[in-house]
């Protein structure tokens, strides 16, 4: 078992994408991710593989498009309105039914914003891939392991289902320091996917890379094989964490940095005699319905504590079907929540 050690968010997320066998990385400079394209450009040449500085995020994500093409593994990583740059793109490689992996570190905002931490792109995220019915798979660590950790794990998910997947974050878990485990290294798979493209090859039939589609039968075919690959992935890919009282008399709802703040305002509020139970989505496309559905009838209420104006609380609020009340509790725009904030609020609530 390999040793901790110290590392940052960015450099967590990168170290994993080069364990899982990433070997091509396009960005554009933006804090608060600025230190993965900047560990890229420094150790992907160390294992054979391509670091491409972009000369915008619009250039970057369509590099990413070319280099999945092929078969290969492929990251690129921004924040918030570099994010939005990119939905174009995201929408191509969804409609050519490519995989890749796209890191966002989400700051304060709308607008340039700042970069506080802020979890103000769930919809972006959750919602996002651009125009058309296609969405990103998504998937929130609340820990610089975690970081690693999904990030190593979303090559592997992007190929199962030929998808973009995102890996969110915020400004805060980009730049902690924390201890990690490091996965192994692996060497990237064959790039001879019976989809990819790679020049003509005897006894091979000609491979075509295309999201037009003039025939619109041919459209539909397309949205209803993506929507059966995402039904795929609601049966296999749904991921959270519990954390709290068995017989707890409130829920609160948290992901990423926000869960953290939440598991010690439930430590604090026990201490009062008050039992919650935590529920935190590490997917949040596809979204972990069951627990929210279960333990809405059984608690007085669900608060969704989250970073943004109300976002998560909608798919909470659509998981729990008015069961019980659903309420909110939150900061924006790169302003951090205490414990002490959430407890209070808990108790206002009880």
């Amino acid at each position: 078992m390999t040793q901790r050690v110290m590392m940052t968010g960015n450099n967590a997320v990168a170290e994993g994408a080069i364990a899982s066998g990433c070997r091509y990385f396009c960005g554009y400079p933006i804090t608060p991710q600025n230190d993965i394209p900047k560990y890229m450009a420094e150790h992907l040449p160390e294992v054979g593989g391509v670091f491409v500085q972009a000369e915008s995020e619009l250039a970057s994500i369509n590099m990413v498009y070319g280099a999945a093409a092929t078969g290969a593994y492929v990251m690129t990583s921004s924040s918030s309105p570099g994010i939005s740059l990119m939905q174009e793109g995201l929408s191509y490689m969804l409609g050519s039914e490519l995989p890749c992996v796209v890191v966002n570190m989400v700051r304060g905002g709308p607008g340039l914003g700042n970069i506080g931490p802020a979890q103000s792109d769930y919809w972006l995220a959750t919602r996002g891939a651009g125009h058309g019915d296609g969405r990103c798979l998504t998937f929130a660590p609340d820990s610089v392991q975690e970081l690693h950790d999904w990030t190593f794990e979303a090559f592997g998910i992007a190929q199962k289902y030929r998808a973009p997947v995102m890996i969110l974050g915020d400004a805060l878990l980009a730049g902690m320091s924390e201890p990690v485990r490091l996965r192994e290294h692996r060497e990237p798979p064959p790039r001879d996917q019976e989809w990819a493209v790679g020049g003509l090859r005897e006894g091979r039939q000609r491979r075509i890379v295309n999201s037009l589609w003039t025939d619109v039968e041919v459209m539909e075919e397309l949205n209803q094989r993506i929507a059966a690959r995402f039904s795929q992935a609601r049966e296999n890919e749904v991921r959270w964490e519990e954390y709290g009282a068995d017989d707890a008399e409130i829920v609160l709802a948290a992901y990423g940095i926000s869960a953290r703040v939440c598991k010690t305002a439930i430590d604090d509020l026990a201490e009062d005699g008050i039992k919650a139970r935590l529920i935190r989505p590490i997917s949040l496309f596809p979204f972990p319905v069951e627990p929210f559905r279960e333990w809405s009838e059984r608690v007085s209420r669900i608060i969704s504590v989250e970073l943004s104006m109300g976002q998560l609380i909608e798919d909470v609020r659509l998981a729990v079907e008015g069961r019980c009340p659903v309420d909110l509790v939150g900061h924006s725009g790169g302003v951090m929540l205490t414990p002490d904030e959430v407890v209070c609020r808990t108790k206002e609530l009880l």
